[in-house]
């Protein structure tokens, strides 16, 4: 028992001994000149007493050394923090170089990708058919693996449902209900349309031009968060973007976009590249596209998985949602040597390039790479 007794006070005795050397090479400069001296007086006894095998010898010298450090310098409020001031900055200049230069995290907002990456996206449900697991805490618990939440719309006024655009929403991935001029935000999967494309009615909810009062139900139901991925930021620095790679890229100075955010969607046109739609397929200087990977599967109309359902190939922009660039059939666009094409693998609900134009080389972020998020996502991993 003595020779653990002798080893454990041993061991105590150098880390004191180290902490004396941290104070002297770190605030060895604000010390007075006594301060110093005893200080270095002290360290030399507890090295002396660490030669020795007696233990009360190791204590004294420890606890003498222990008062004298204290008395030269005063322990502060959250000294833990100015301990671990620097290991903290370095964590933190890591992980931002991390994100800006490596791989950064982006969220996938609205279904213009679907199925290939899903944005946010719902299902109704009836107030009264939740469960205790769609309330708290237990629904926090069900939103960390699977993303889901529960979300209940009541009006805020007594008035008229009238229902907004969503293109330029607040809320990506949301649509504004408009009810006595105040916004009700629904997720944009939540609205029914007509054969013309335009919503006439929440699923499960109320419809366009009814009356409602102040805290009637307009809509309920499971919201999933969008994918959570991560963004390959320094592969386009050593080779030139590929099509049907998905890519993320700046809406800064691209007219008819929200500006000072960032899309995500497939790369279909290369620099120098003329492109047109003949549904399904996407032409690329008069050829159709048939590759590589999912743009085919695309133009084929398959299923990516028994979870998802078919792609709806490559349609023109004239298809109920506005008049676009690629209107018709018969439409074409040249791109020059510095821009690329970005269209939705969901073409009929994707606001894209056939409506607003090529994205400028200067851009591109770079191709998305891998799904971390939600746990329980059928598309978790590597995106293709």
């Amino acid at each position: 028992m003595s020779f653990f007794k002798k080893r454990a006070k041993r061991k105590e005795l150098k880390h004191v001994i180290h902490r004396a050397g941290v104070l002297m090479a770190s605030r060895g400069d604000l010390l007075n000149s006594g301060e110093t001296s005893l200080l270095s007086e002290l360290t030399a006894k507890a090295k002396e007493a660490l030669q020795g095998a007696d233990i009360e010898s190791m204590d004294a010298a420890g606890n003498a050394l222990e008062r004298c450090m204290t008395t030269a310098n005063p322990p502060r409020k959250l000294e833990w923090l100015y301990e671990n001031f620097d290991v903290l900055v370095v964590a933190i200049s890591v992980a931002m170089a991390f994100r800006a230069y490596f791989y950064q995290p982006f969220k996938i907002p609205t279904g213009s990708m679907q199925p290939t990456l899903y944005g946010i996206h719902s299902v109704a449900r009836a107030p009264e058919e939740l469960t205790i697991l769609d309330k708290q805490p237990l629904n926090f618990l069900t939103w960390i693996f699977t993303g889901t939440s529960t979300k209940v719309v009541r009006a805020k006024a007594t008035g008229t449902v009238r229902f907004a655009s969503g293109a330029g929403s607040k809320k990506p991935g949301y649509t504004p209900i408009i009810v006595a001029g105040l916004p009700h935000y629904v997720p944009n999967d939540a609205l029914e349309v007509d054969e013309d494309r335009r919503p006439y009615k929440l699923k499960g909810g109320v419809t366009h031009g009814a009356d409602v009062r102040k805290g009637d139900v307009l809509w309920s139901g499971k919201v999933c968060a969008g994918d959570f991925v991560f963004v390959n930021r320094w592969k386009w620095n050593f080779m030139h973007p590929q099509r049907g790679e998905i890519m993320v890229f700046s809406t800064t100075g691209i007219n008819g976009l929200q500006q000072g955010t960032h899309y995500i969607k497939r790369m279909t046109g290369l620099p120098n590249e003329t492109l047109q739609i003949k549904a399904p397929n996407l032409m690329v200087d008069g050829e159709a596209v048939t590759g590589p990977g999912r743009l085919g599967a695309i133009a084929r109309r398959e299923k990516i998985g028994a979870w998802a359902p078919a792609y709806a190939g490559f349609n023109p922009s004239g298809n109920g949602s506005g008049p676009g660039l690629l209107g018709t059939e018969k439409d074409s666009v040249s791109l020059d040597g510095a821009h690329y094409y970005a269209m939705g693998d969901n073409s009929f609900n994707s606001y894209d390039s056939r409506y607003w134009g090529p994205v400028p080389e200067k851009n591109l972020l770079g191709p998305a790479a891998i799904v971390y998020w939600p746990f329980t996502s059928p598309r978790l991993g590597a995106i293709r």
